[in-house]
Order: C-alpha cells, then sequence, then structure tokens
C-alpha cells in the first residue's frame, strides 16, 4: 500500500461513510415501495453504494 495523507485518510473515511448511509437510506425506500420500477431503481443504486465503498475500502489496504 502506497502511504496516504491524514487528510486523504479523512476523506475516505467520510466517503465510506457517506456510501454506508446512502445504501442504508436507498435500501430502506426500496423496501419501503410498492411500484416495482420504483422498487428496482433503489435496489440498483444501494447495490451501486456498496460496490462503492468496496472500491473506497480497497484503497486502505
Amino acid at each position: 500500500m502506497s502511504q496516504i495523507t491524514e487528510l486523504e485518510l479523512q476523506n475516505l473515511r467520510h466517503l465510506i461513510m457517506n456510501s454506508d448511509n446512502t445504501y442504508a437510506k436507498m435500501s430502506d425506500y426500496a423496501k419501503n415501495t410498492t411500484d416495482p420500477m420504483v422498487k428496482e431503481y433503489f435496489e440498483k443504486s444501494a447495490q451501486n453504494s456498496k460496490e462503492i465503498r468496496k472500491q473506497l475500502m480497497d484503497f486502505l489496504k
């Protein structure tokens, strides 16, 4: 792993937290909607947030 600065680490932490929050919200919205198209949109958005979080976590390896 290449060295990252304290500021970069802090920014990664914030981005990861934001991805977690987005995942939680989109998952919740998907569970609470009855429209199949809206549900699919929120589910895809939640999955995208999960993938982004994984990519961000890879910077910490």
